[in-house]
């Protein structure tokens, strides 16, 4: 498949033919993400012109008060998945349980998961924000799916996938095997191949971290975070955006780690386990680096409930290696 050439649909398609066994549906499934994705990049360029910016006077159930734009993306990802005949449920980070199909639409056996807006607070400054999915098997039998489905363990998706609204819009996905990106060319309307075979660098030179939660760290993250910033062998730079999916975007292109540990605020983590840890890190491990809770494999770490909180550290191989050694020598 050529860069610069190959569209998304083309791509997905000839990646359907690889394997014999493979009905179509989940090239139904990324087909429509992809369209949700047009729609919520054609907003969210227009935001500083249009009344989609600033607060929706709701919360979501986090209790974290709603952006018009977060509503907006939620509400056009549903639309897009609930036709196809092709999942049981959805479950979004904006809602409080599952997401049902409605009745009058035939159902699957897909179950699909997504932070429809990730990174919303930073829609109003004009930085980059993002999409996140995840695609399981559903493992119940439920026609119209149960919490089972979006329970699984990380390692048990079987797509995941991201989309970035920045200076262009991207989206990267994995069926499990390689990493590829594309390129929205808004004068076609059409992703364009424009990153194959994506691979984390071995080691990187950008630790992204928000230090101003320092003092409330464990003291091996301390040593970890001071010690890159003193590494001998390459000069570390800090870049935090605030955005997961702009942070997670750029070290997967140049290298480097995130990490969002614990501390006396949230001593669970911040970040979603079902909605944006797990798909990352699917995303990740199969581009060649590593994603762990502080201590072992995300993709391991069974969810006890939708919106459970996690640690996480993700990112090159060589500094998520290098933050495990520093927890083994605190003996944690």
């Amino acid at each position: 498949m050529q860069k610069g050439v190959t569209n998304l649909n083309s791509f997905v398609l000839e990646e359907q033919r690889k394997n014999p066994k493979a009905t179509g549906d989940l090239t139904m499934i990324f087909n429509q993400i992809a369209f949700a994705a047009k729609v919520i990049s054609r907003e969210v360029n227009k935001a500083g012109i249009a009344n989609i910016v600033g607060k929706a006077h709701s919360v979501n159930v986090h209790g974290e008060e709603q952006q018009k734009l977060d509503v907006f993306a939620n509400k056009k990802m549903i639309q897009a998945l609930a036709h196809t005949g092709t999942i049981c449920a959805m479950a979004s980070e904006e809602a409080e349980g599952i997401i049902h199909v409605p009745d009058e639409y035939p159902k699957g056996r897909y179950a699909v998961v997504f932070d429809p807006l990730d990174g919303s607070s930073n829609i109003d400054v004009n930085v980059a924000i993002g999409t996140i999915f995840g695609v399981y098997r559903a493992v119940s039998h439920n026609e119209s799916g149960s919490e089972e489905d979006f329970l699984q363990r990380g390692n048990s998706l079987v797509c995941a996938g991201y989309i970035v609204y920045g200076s262009s819009t991207m989206l990267v996905y994995t069926t499990g095997n390689g990493v590829s990106g594309f390129t929205l060319d808004p004068s076609v309307g059409e992703f364009i191949l424009s990153h194959p075979d994506m691979r984390a660098p071995d080691h990187g030179s950008i630790y992204a971290v928000n230090e101003a939660n320092f003092d409330g760290w464990e003291p091996a993250i301390k040593r970890y975070v001071s010690y890159l910033k003193n590494f001998k062998e390459r000069r570390y730079t800090g870049r935090y955006i605030g955005s997961f999916v702009a942070d997670f975007h750029r070290n997967l292109l140049k290298g480097g780690v995130f990490l969002y540990p614990a501390y006396p605020q949230f001593p669970r983590g911040r970040l979603r386990l079902v909605y944006e840890a797990n798909p990352m890190a699917f995303i990740i491990e199969r581009a060649g680096g590593m994603a762990i809770d502080g201590h072992g494999n995300i993709l391991d770490k069974k969810p006890e409930k939708l919106h459970q909180y996690t640690p996480l550290v993700i990112g090159s191989r060589f500094e998520v290696e290098l933050f495990l050694e520093f927890m083994r020598a605190e003996g944690q």
